[in-house]
């Protein structure tokens, strides 16, 4: 036994140096480790440009802020303003950048990594996600691979290029890690962010452009810092678009010039340790629902107030904020599972989504409780008790018109309180269902006809939807 014990020893001894060896070779080399930086910044730069804006300026100081690269005192003043984008399809000529880098601009110029300078034109902007792309005309032009920033860990090296300061340091390139991921509340809480945090250098004029992992995949744009309020300097804190986000945008603005974004029909709030505490909550993830929308997907659904939704197509919510971002990223008439708490036991329902309001009416529906104009600006009610020989017809089916939107395209083209719209297309409209459906056939651009009953003549009114 004891000589069995003394070779099973000497044979540990000869392993152990075979094991160190191949650890150590496990990691790479100083020479190694330099050059993946190398090969990021060498096949990164030639798709990465600088975009000077011509507008009016309006400089403000913040906490947080987007890094432009305007160096004058506050105030309003005509000049120009420095950013960076990264070509996306160089086939067509698309770029991506962020939108406070071009809005209001009068004219745009792009610098080339080979220092071509050309003109650029805008192809749409997303201001809630502070996303826009431009075009310039093809040819000569390099693009990046896109990468996956739901694969990026806390911790994993990040490079970032831009043009910081001016176009004298244009194509910096700087490294770091990524510091945090899913940050929000950071610009707004009326945006949607769900920013990468990472502490790659990044300052004014780096907006708009790139961030790469040691892939040399784009993984983020870099959109803005976080200073003491007082530097503009970079701080170590700086945050990035995710590339999975600005997937979905641009792919929206190229194909429709707009963004299109999924709504649920829900006011909601981060849960607090007293709310989990009353709920009987095992942990303080997802957000509670304080409203629910009259006529929204999630009344249609099911979906009660004081509902802890904690899950959305099995993605777990982790507050408010992520709620939105997870919903909004969905499509129209995408079905979608809702996992939730209610009364202290999960369950799961099923919504169809809806299409997100612009913001104005966003604000007005939820402080009403309901969505109070349609697509068309108008508010109707069910006709009852209404003779149709009192309104000089023989019989009478549709909806009243009770009040119109000032400005919408029904009040634009004179339809008045009181008209009576009996057909919607070739349609024939006997209430307010009948009326939903045929009208959730349209959107913004397209052309309706309506045949309403005024003052006991019937008419026809046909009109764009704006």
């Amino acid at each position: 036994m004891i000589k069995l014990r003394k070779d099973k020893y000497s044979n540990m001894k000869q392993i152990l140096p075979l094991i160190w060896i191949t650890v150590l070779f496990a990691f790479p080399s100083k020479k190694e480790f330099s050059e993946a930086f190398i090969e990021v910044a060498s096949n990164g730069n030639p798709a990465v440009v600088s975009i000077i804006s011509e507008k009016v300026i309006k400089q403000r100081y913040h906490q947080f802020f987007s890094p432009f690269g305007d160096q004058f005192p506050q105030g309003e003043y005509r000049g120009h303003t420095l950013g960076s984008g990264v070509i996306i399809d160089a086939e067509e000529g698309y770029i991506i950048t962020n939108n406070h880098v071009i809005e209001d601009a009068e004219e745009i110029k792009v610098i080339m990594f080979d220092k071509r300078e050309v003109r650029a034109t805008i192809v749409a902007t997303d201001p809630p996600s502070d996303l826009a792309v431009i075009k310039v005309e093809p040819g000569g032009l390099s693009t990046v691979k896109l990468g996956n920033s739901d694969k990026l860990n806390v911790g994993e090296w990040v490079v970032a290029i831009g043009s910081p300061f001016g176009l004298h340091l244009n194509h910096t390139v700087t490294a770091g890690i990524v510091s945090a991921v899913g940050r929000s509340s950071v610009i707004s809480r009326n945006n949607f962010e769900d920013f990468i945090q990472h502490d790659a250098a990044i300052n004014p004029g780096n907006s708009g452009g790139a961030l790469f992992n040691l892939d040399g995949e784009l993984v983020g744009i870099n959109t803005a810092i976080a200073t003491d309020g007082y530097s503009r300097a970079n701080a170590g804190v700086g945050f990035a678009i995710p590339i999975n986000m600005v997937k979905r945008v641009m792919e929206d603005l190229i194909s429709d010039g707009k963004v299109t974004r999924g709504w649920l029909g829900v006011q909601i709030q981060d849960v607090d340790e007293g709310m989990a505490k009353a709920l009987r909550l095992k942990e303080r993830n997802g957000a509670i629902i304080s409203q629910v929308i009259k006529n929204s997907p999630a009344e249609d659904a099911g979906v009660e107030e004081q509902d802890v939704i904690i899950a959305v197509d099995g993605v777990k919510v982790g507050d408010s904020s992520n709620l939105k971002n997870l919903i909004s990223s969905g499509r129209p008439d995408d079905k979608t599972k809702l996992t939730i708490i209610r009364d202290g036991h999960e369950r799961n329902l099923i919504v169809i989504l809806g299409t997100r309001p612009g913001e104005k009416e966003l604000a007005e529906t939820f402080r009403y409780g309901e969505k109070l104009f349609d697509v068309l600006g108008l508010r109707v009610e069910t006709l009852e008790n209404v003779d149709g020989k009192e309104m000089g017809v023989d019989s009478l089916d549709g909806i009243k018109v009770v009040d119109i939107k000032r400005g919408s395209s029904a009040y634009d083209n004179n339809i008045k309180r009181g008209d009576i719209i009996t057909e919607v297309g070739k349609s024939i409209i006997k209430n307010k269902n009948d009326y939903k459906t045929e009208l959730d056939a349209y959107s913004e651009g397209d052309t309706i006809m309506l045949r309403i009953v005024r003052n006991g003549s019937p008419l026809y009114v046909a009109f764009e939807i704006e």
